[in-house]
């Protein structure tokens, strides 16, 4: 009797626990499904903000360009179908791990020209004249020290090299960011304050457009 209750125990144990495998791997599953749906849609996303802004930017094959702040590369990855073999992308970045997994995606992808570049808190660390345009994508608020990042941002580009900036105004809910000018008035940074200071850093403002995605602005400057 007592061995016919164990055996029943031990059998309810095993079903029960078979059970809760049976749906962490679903869980599993679905998490894995979700993760790449979104993958998926941030590919897609950064596909056609690229897209839009190699028009707006008359980018052409064999063109040099940089994407500051590249974090994932899903941008500059991106860049590369527009530039094509004969051009080249900087992929800059600040924090050590973002360098580690970009360095991994380039060398798994092979792309010969993707440089990711370690950037510093007041330096793009690129080549002096070395791009036709440069982007910033979400990345502007994030300067702490502007003034110096933006002279080396006019170093780096060439005569006549484009500048796009794609932000955000200060939205309430965030957290501020650390460290960054008073004037930012919170996460973000106003419009009219960064043409002020890329102005002032000897760019030229060419236009603005007020219907990016995810309800950011983008605005494009010219080196005289």
């Amino acid at each position: 009797m007592r061995k016919r209750l164990e055996d029943n125990r031990r059998k309810a144990a095993n079903a029960m626990t078979a059970k809760m495998n049976k749906k962490s791997l679903w869980l599993i599953f679905l998490a894995g499904a979700a993760a790449a749906i979104f993958a998926s849609q941030a590919r897609g996303n950064a596909a056609e903000e690229i897209k839009r802004l190699a028009a707006l930017m008359q980018w052409k094959p064999g063109m040099v360009v940089a994407d500051i702040g590249a974090g994932d590369g899903s941008y500059s990855f991106a860049a590369v179908e527009h530039v094509g073999a004969a051009g080249k992308v900087y992929a800059t970045e600040i924090d050590a791990k973002k360098l580690e997994d970009l360095r991994a995606e380039v060398s798994k992808r092979k792309l010969q020209n993707v440089v990711v570049v370690e950037s510093k808190e007041a330096d793009t660390n690129l080549p002096t004249a070395c791009c036709d345009a440069i982007f910033l994508r979400r990345v502007y608020h994030h300067l702490t020290k502007p003034a110096e990042f933006d002279a080396n941002i006019v170093r780096s580009l060439k005569p006549g090299g484009w500048l796009a900036i794609i932000d955000f105004p200060p939205r309430s809910g965030l957290e501020p960011v650390e460290g960054v000018p008073s004037n930012r008035g919170g996460h973000g940074v106003p419009q009219k304050i960064m043409i002020e200071e890329l102005t002032a850093a000897g760019l030229q403002m060419r236009k603005t457009v007020n219907d990016w995605p995810d309800d950011d602005y983008c605005v494009f400057f010219v080196k005289k």
